[in-house]
């Protein structure tokens, strides 16, 4: 049935009010009840593995009837490791410290003001993403250990996976005197909803957007409320010429190849000319026998003869897929330039048994994450020991890399005096 924008207006505000009220709760529970609540969908998640399971078989089928590519059914699907990785993942947060009530400035001024700055929930997040279930568990729990609350809306191929965790979360806020609107689910598929949402930055603090470049620029243009922006994943591989064989095979590999759906995958190779004749058979190899088309320059393609034919638009391509770009470089300061032409900001990998070119590729390539001798897959809040992330940020304001606990938090300055009056 067809809703009128009057209707979806009156949804939206309902869902917004609920918000705002809940802000004012959750910004004020300690640690142990936060803690407590986690632990106890914890606990539901656990007792209801089968009914997400179920819920997740019927979005798998509606995936394969709608032709959703194979890369976005990888991402969409819960078994059961998935859901012991969710479930790990609420732990990690549980076990990190509350990242709200954190001073970092105490001073006494000589006018007589002590002056603190102490770190504060965000207040109202929306966060509107595509075909990861184990997102909505991330973000909800997340929001609650930062005093924050959330607005979910996923894509409408993880709607039932998505709900029916967004459920859990709702329903242990309500045993424990709580106000259900702490975490909120939008199961309206209305693409209105989602534009007449973004209009509400009287009641909205931040926007999460997690999905591909095309998501996030639409979001981007209907809204004025600040995102935590990611454009995409275009991440680079950079094999020095003093790069030790073995370790480029078993970075390189992992890095494509590990999960090729995922924004931290590499998706662009550069190697260096100094090496090219000796390696890339090599590596072209291991990628060739793992089902990785790649895509390279001339000169890589007379090296190797079944390195396809790149274009200018390979370079800037975020594939998620088993499809990699090729370049052949002269000398680390290419290798650069490159990675600042047509990188999207988000992290490259330099391998490399030189140090000083290690050093200069760290601190001279502009990403929000920079890595010598590791595999690109590792841009992971998980990983880097910050828990769970909304995502990896690719802008300058706020946060940077892995948002996760601390970066959902801001910060006010409390000024204590005894009859301070300025002259």
């Amino acid at each position: 049935m067809m809703q009128s924008r009057a209707e979806i207006i009156a949804e939206v505000l309902k869902i917004c009010n609920e918000a705002k009220s809940a802000a004012k709760i959750m910004s004020n529970l300690s640690e142990s009840p936060k803690n407590s609540i986690l632990k106890q969908v914890k606990e539901a998640i656990t007792i209801n593995t089968n009914q997400i399971l179920q819920a997740n078989q019927i979005d798998i089928e509606n995936a394969h009837k709608n032709g959703l590519e194979a890369s976005k059914i990888d991402r969409l699907l819960i078994d059961e490791n998935k859901i012991n990785n969710i479930i790990n993942s609420i732990d990690e947060i549980i076990n990190l410290p509350d990242p709200v009530g954190k001073i970092s400035y105490n001073v006494n001024r000589p006018n007589g003001l002590n002056i603190r700055r102490i770190s504060t929930p965000i207040g109202v997040m929306l966060a509107i993403y595509e075909s990861r279930p184990n997102v909505t568990a991330d973000i909800a729990s997340l929001a609650i250990k930062s005093g924050n609350v959330v607005i979910l809306r996923s894509g409408t191929e993880a709607i039932n996976s998505s709900k029916i965790l967004a459920d859990i979360f709702k329903k242990v806020l309500i045993e424990n005197n709580l106000p259900s609107g702490a975490v909120s689910f939008c199961d309206n598929p209305n693409r209105d909803l989602i534009k007449e949402l973004l209009k509400m930055d009287r009641f909205i603090d931040v926007v999460i957007p997690r999905g591909g470049k095309s998501l996030i620029l639409a979001i981007a243009k209907h809204t004025r409320i600040p995102l935590f922006k990611h454009l995409d994943g275009n991440c680079h591989t950079y094999i020095h010429e003093d790069a030790d064989f073995e370790k480029a095979r078993k970075i390189l590999l992992n890095a494509k190849m590990r999960r090729v759906g995922i924004c931290g995958a590499t998706e662009s190779l550069l190697v260096d000319k100094k090496i090219a004749r000796k390696i890339l058979p090599i590596l072209i190899d291991d990628l060739i026998k793992n089902g990785c088309e790649v895509r390279g320059d001339s000169l890589s393609r007379q090296i190797d003869k079944r390195v396809q034919k790149v274009t200018k638009k390979d370079y800037y391509q975020e594939y998620l897929d088993k499809i990699l770009s090729l370049k052949i470089v002269s000398d680390i300061n290419e290798a650069i330039d490159h990675i600042a032409k047509f990188g999207s900001s988000h992290t490259e990998s330099i391998v490399t048994e030189n140090y000083e070119s290690a050093q200069q590729f760290l601190s001279q390539v502009d990403s929000a994450i920079v890595m010598h001798n590791a595999s690109t897959q590792f841009a992971d809040g998980g990983e880097f020991g910050l828990g769970a992330e909304v995502g990896i940020s690719t802008g300058r304001l706020h946060a940077r890399g892995p948002v996760g606990l601390e970066q959902l938090t801001t910060y006010k300055y409390q000024v204590v005096a005894d009859c301070a009056i300025r002259k």
